[in-house]
């Protein structure tokens, strides 16, 4: 089955062809960084006007890659949420019209689903069941994952998600944006031991997180400084920060692989590719003798191959879950645990 993914939840277009037999044959990203960065965050309009702009090339780009015409798609998978309503409109009107000018079954997949997955994609992938931790700008969740469409939830952010808490302190020591990969740069050559920020609910005894009061510390820390603060005082802020948050990331997966009882831990989601975070978890891998899997770097962000193989993989089991109802709608809020079993 020929499986082609459509994914504009936000502010990356990415379109993906994926093969039950072959694999992945092709995809295609376009981010839009250098757009928002100039307003320092995602502009929802702005963002669903690219969307417009990327997706029909793209799809041709990867057509071109896998060599295969447009009519040997057998279904299209696209995100239906959760995400930007307008982003996610996009996406949805495009994979819906291609399938009805094509006369093909169409899916719609969860976002959150398919970051689960994406470790599946790489050379080595990890065998079901494991514990996942999806971790990204708009999500920090510990999931129990026993197979497709089983997921079960462990512990998951009261209120700012990681990725969040990296740009919104990024954004207080002047970093710009986006923030993760910026203040994770400067963290490496900060003193580790000139500042010590809090580690919300480390020790709450449950596997829930907050971040919201380590952007604030991050706040007073700098609001202490005179106002040209200077660049060694930025790093040694983004290494206090980055421990604080690694640290309760890591206990936390810790925590969870002891109370499920299992050996094997899926990093899923944007901030997976943090250096000090996978430093970390191979470290306490090693010394706590569990196995740590990862996406490959270009599976972190939003991708449209985590879309096309997670519908791939949903239509595998259940060939009737995609439709030729082509009368969209889009779920920019959608609770994972909605999903329908696969």
């Amino acid at each position: 089955m020929l499986v082609l993914g459509i994914e504009s939840s936000c502010d990356e277009t990415g379109v993906a062809l994926y093969d039950t037999q072959r694999g992945l044959l092709g995809h295609a990203l376009h981010s839009q960084v250098a757009m928002h960065e100039a307003y320092g965050g995602v502009v929802p309009e702005l963002a669903s006007r690219d969307h417009i702009r990327r997706a029909l090339p793209l799809l041709e780009q990867v057509l071109e890659q896998s060599a295969e015409p447009l009519t040997a798609i057998d279904a299209i998978a696209y995100t239906q949420g959760p995400g930007l309503a307008g982003a996610l409109l996009v996406g949805a009107s495009v994979a819906c019209g291609l399938a009805l000018a094509l006369d093909k079954p169409i899916l719609g997949v969860h976002h959150l689903e398919g970051h689960l997955l994406s470790p599946l994609l790489a050379s080595d992938p990890p065998e079901f069941p494991f514990v996942a931790l999806l971790v990204s700008g708009g999500h920090t969740q510990l999931m129990q994952v026993d197979g497709i469409g089983r997921y079960t939830l462990l512990g998951e952010t009261v209120d700012d998600a990681a990725g969040e808490a990296f740009d919104k302190s990024a954004k207080l020591l002047g970093l710009g944006y986006p923030g993760g990969p910026a203040i994770s740069r400067m963290a490496e050559f900060g003193d580790p031991t000139a500042y010590k920020l809090p580690r919300p609910m480390l020790h709450s005894k449950n596997l829930d997180f907050s971040f919201s009061g380590l952007k604030t510390a991050v706040l007073t820390l700098v609001k202490k400084h005179p106002a040209n603060i200077c660049e060694q005082d930025k790093a040694n802020i983004a290494r206090a920060f980055v421990d604080a948050i690694v640290d309760v990331l890591v206990a936390k997966c810790i925590d969870a692989l002891k109370q499920t009882g299992m050996k094997r831990l899926v990093i899923a989601g944007g901030v997976g590719a943090n250096a000090q975070l996978r430093a970390a978890l191979n470290a306490a891998a090693q010394k706590k003798r569990f196995r740590v899997f990862y996406p490959e770097l270009q599976f972190c962000t939003d991708n449209g191959a985590m879309i096309a193989f997670a519908g791939a993989q949903r239509l595998a089991r259940n060939p009737a879950a995609a439709t030729r109802d082509y009368a969209f709608q889009v779920r920019p809020r959608w609770p994972l645990d909605e999903l329908p079993p696969a």
